[in-house]
């Protein structure tokens, strides 16, 4: 049976003030298309984030009351069904033209596939739990292959596990990790802050990747890896959005902003 991995604390005045600080901050550090003011506005915000906890935005966390607690490959990692019976909750807090604040519940184990945030600037802090975070930024001039399927060049830019309490990542529209993927290493929540959001109008969609070892294509032209470690890139193919991707809509029930 489902059980729910978080849930809503009651509001306070000191939480209050730091989701309504997070709001005020992020209005002066985006400009109206979603673009932050500078380097330095997006320090302070960071600052500011890395101050926030997960009952700063009305969440709690209940490691015990895990249901699936599979780990990476499940109790039988050929059960779909099973490993993927519950999604991740996705909480939106405020989103204008210029910037979303969201949530994302992930129980153990749960993936968001590799996906880009095309002319984006987004700023992510773990709440609570451990999350491994892979991520990729395109190699410029852009290489691409054009074999069945098209495939592009990317460098890996972040490999690792974050573990609460730690520090907020940012990843930009050309570095810093701008196509990623997470996964559930324990039950955990990321508050995640867009810039501007996804808009299809504007060329902002949100498209979905499998990556490929280095060794995997064979350009046939001898331009190699420059450094020679070719662990460190992939080949990138655009897939559909993957079947597997559970993910519900949950309500915001923390401190009110004052908009």
């Amino acid at each position: 049976m489902y059980r729910r991995l978080f849930t809503m604390t009651k509001k306070s005045s000191s939480s209050s003030s730091s989701v309504q600080a997070l709001y005020d901050l992020c209005k002066k550090t985006f400009t109206s298309s979603g673009q932050p003011t500078s380097s330095e506005a997006i320090q302070t915000l960071c600052s500011l984030l890395d101050t926030i906890s997960a009952a700063d935005v009305g969440l709690k966390e209940e490691y015990q009351d895990d249901d699936r607690g599979h780990g990476f490959f499940g109790l039988n990692p050929f059960n779909r069904v099973g490993r993927w019976a519950q999604p991740i909750t996705y909480v939106d807090i405020h989103e204008c033209d210029s910037f979303t604040m969201c949530i994302f519940c992930f129980p153990t184990s749960s993936v968001i596939p590799l996906h880009d945030h095309p002319g984006m600037t987004v700023l992510s802090k773990v709440l609570y739990g451990s999350l491994h975070v892979k991520a990729y930024d395109w190699v410029e001039p852009a290489r691409i292959l054009k074999s069945k399927k098209p495939v592009r060049l990317a460098k890996l830019a972040v490999d690792e596990v974050l573990t609460a309490p730690c520090g907020t990542s940012v990843l930009y529209p050309k570095s810093g990790g701008n196509l990623h993927c997470f996964t559930a290493i324990t039950p955990c929540a990321v508050l995640d802050i867009l810039a501007p959001p996804y808009l299809e109008a504007a060329c902002r969609k949100c498209t979905y990747y499998h990556d490929y070892p280095y060794p995997s294509f064979s350009t046939g032209t001898g331009d190699e890896i420059s450094d020679g470690r070719e662990e460190d890139y992939a080949w990138l193919a655009e897939i559909d959005t993957p079947v597997d991707l559970y993910m519900c809509q949950g309500r915001y029930k923390g401190p009110a902003i004052q908009i």
